[in-house]
């Protein structure tokens, strides 16, 4: 048997042996997962086991020798690399592109222009770096840009577990089994009308109760939402009423109409189900897509055992809002994250000092 043989014939047994890290890493992923579904670490157990998963497919793919499956495999490799370069390369005119059309059709709040921010901080950067370089010593310079750099990438690894876990909360098919709904308030439009957004939050938690309905199982919906300084009427009151509208039974409704916030929401609305004899009732949110996670967590803090199914959210509107969601969590942990902040740039420092002077 010629080496080349040997080397085809050694390379799925390699594979074989290698199957088991992505398989242990697929296996705490599952466990932390099913334990709770609400944690960014295990967007870290995914992505280990992910890219852990497609090396060894890849081994598997060119042990076949199948060459119409390995020249497939490449191709579709390299349209996915083509796309990431393109958009990685394109990321600060998408930002820009996307700030334009919510300028057009939102309000210009801080909270719609966080993309025209970021993608002129991604513009803005290298010339920074640039002018830090041209007019500070080397091991300066070396520093101050050494510090945002680590920053941003501390920052990004935490985007991109909160992204994968968004991604996969979506995933998330409850059974038909629930004895209370509850949908989460937004603003009202002119100050006592159900905006588009709401309804679509709305609209979903109806669709979810009339199949559950169907199935043999009623529920009972709660609408919560408080009355803001710009609102003649509770959003809680509002809710009720287009839902009634939108044939639910009125008996089969509750308006919360105190709470304030997410927090709020959820805590008022475990208060009306604690109150109920059923035992350990069963309970769902309804909210929009991007808002679930952060929605699940802060049920969680406000001890409501609870997953949530999320709403249609128009695609223009997604990008400022997962931003805006992940500012949010990231600020549930500030001092965690200010410590490892610190702790960035006395590294950075340290690593500077001994490479210069030693």
């Amino acid at each position: 048997m010629s080496t080349s043989q040997q080397n085809w014939i050694q390379i799925p047994l390699i594979a074989y042996w290698l199957c088991l890290i992505p398989l242990f890493f697929g296996i705490c992923f599952a466990i932390s997962y099913s334990r709770e579904k609400r944690r960014l670490s295990n967007g870290i157990w995914f992505s280990l086991f992910l890219y852990t998963l497609l090396p060894t497919l890849a081994m598997v793919i060119i042990g076949t020798e199948n060459k119409l499956l390995i020249i497939i495999s490449i191709a579709i490799f390299v349209i996915f690399l083509l796309i990431v370069a393109v958009t990685f390369s394109l990321q600060a005119l998408l930002l820009l592109w996307n700030a334009w059309i919510v300028w057009k059709r939102e309000s210009h709040t801080l909270a719609n222009m966080l993309t025209l921010i970021l993608g002129l901080a991604i513009i803005a950067l290298p010339f920074f770096a640039s002018a830090i370089n041209n007019h500070l010593p080397a091991k300066w310079a070396t520093l101050v840009v050494m510090i945002p750099n680590l920053i941003i990438f501390y920052v990004l690894f935490w985007f991109y577990n909160y992204l994968t876990m968004l991604v996969l909360y979506q995933f998330n098919h409850p059974r038909l089994n629930k004895d209370y709904i509850i949908v989460l308030g937004a603003g009202l439009l002119n100050g006592d009308t159900v905006s588009p957004l709401l309804a679509q939050r709305i609209d979903r938690g109806l669709a979810f109760y009339n199949k559950q309905l169907k199935k043999g199982k009623l529920a009972t919906m709660i609408f919560s939402g408080g009355q803001g300084s710009d609102e003649t009427i509770a959003e809680g009151s509002a809710m009720l009423s287009y839902s009634i509208k939108q044939g639910l039974p009125k008996e089969n409704g509750i308006a919360e109409t105190k709470s304030k916030n997410t927090y709020q929401n959820m805590l008022f609305s475990k208060e009306i189900i604690d109150a109920d004899d059923k035992n350990k009732p069963k309970t769902i949110f309804v909210t929009n897509g991007y808002h679930t996670f952060r929605a699940g967590m802060v049920a969680k803090q406000a001890g409501l055992k609870a997953d949530g199914i999320g709403a249609h959210t128009a695609k223009f509107f997604l990008p400022n809002a997962i931003l805006r969601e992940y500012i949010a969590i990231f600020m549930r942990n500030k001092y965690w994250h200010m410590a490892a902040i610190i702790a960035i740039i006395l590294g950075s420092c340290l690593l500077t000092f001994f490479s210069y002077y030693y």
